[in-house]
């Protein structure tokens, strides 16, 4: 994954999401966002991923200029693959259906494709016992692992996550990391925002902190946790690696 961002910025009435933004990747497997709260990290990513418009600045990802138009931006998105803070799983749908309708309706698969893509991709992540169940039979990891399962049943470009485990407890967010870093292993793409400190060191390629809706900084994991340049960077660490 090749990522040259410039100038990026977005507004929200007087609120700078991001404030002139500009990135410098050459090559990366996982890049892993991290950073204070409304630092920037989802809007970046909402930015990066098609789902918002900037509202200046230039992006290129894998060395073609993200589209401006509706229908390039559309096109784009149903390359990618994404998941957020929320399940955002249809709560009348079992998990099979979950997975099989985006890809009827958005990517045009006929329903016996789908639903055999569907069942594929549970069966990848340990689910097919599940695919009949609604989401409130399921726990939060497994419905994590559904929205992941979907997020990839059509094998995406690029893998986005927006803190993936934020509304998981702590054996929850261990089962549904391991599966992103297999994910990783197995050579997808993937771009995520995270609070999860170690996580990030282990998986990530290069880390970005995100602070001020700007880039601060950028690292491999090991020189960034170890001997971080930017006061502000080192002062956020200290506090969320205390303990």
């Amino acid at each position: 994954m090749k990522l040259e961002v410039s100038g990026l910025t977005k507004r929200y009435g007087t609120t700078a999401a991001l404030d002139g933004l500009s990135l410098a990747i050459a090559e990366a497997r996982v890049l892993v966002l991290i950073g204070p709260s409304g630092g920037g990290k989802s809007t970046l990513l909402r930015v990066l991923g098609g789902l918002e418009t900037p509202d200046a600045g230039e992006i290129a990802i894998n060395g073609t200029p993200l589209a401006a138009d509706a229908a390039g931006l559309l096109d784009y998105r149903r390359r990618n693959g994404f998941l957020f803070q929320q399940f955002n799983l249809f709560p009348h749908l079992d998990a099979l259906r979950n997975i099989a309708l985006p890809l009827e309706k958005v990517h045009s698969h006929p329903p016996n494709e789908a639903r055999e893509m569907a069942e594929r991709a549970l069966d990848r992540f340990g689910l097919l016992a599940h695919a009949h169940k609604l989401p409130s039979q399921l726990s939060g990891g497994q419905q994590q692992r559904v929205g992941i399962a979907r997020a990839v049943a059509r094998k995406p470009e690029i893998l986005f996550l927006d803190e993936p485990t934020s509304a998981l407890d702590p054996e929850m967010t261990a089962e549904v990391l391991e599966l992103i870093q297999e994910l990783a292993e197995s050579g997808q793409d993937i771009l995520l925002s995270t609070h999860e400190m170690g996580f990030a060191k282990a998986v990530a390629d290069q880390v970005a902190f995100v602070a001020a809706g700007r880039i601060e900084e950028l690292a491999p994991p090991a020189e960034l946790f170890s001997r971080a340049r930017s006061e502000v960077c080192r002062r956020f660490l200290s506090k969320v690696m205390r303990y």
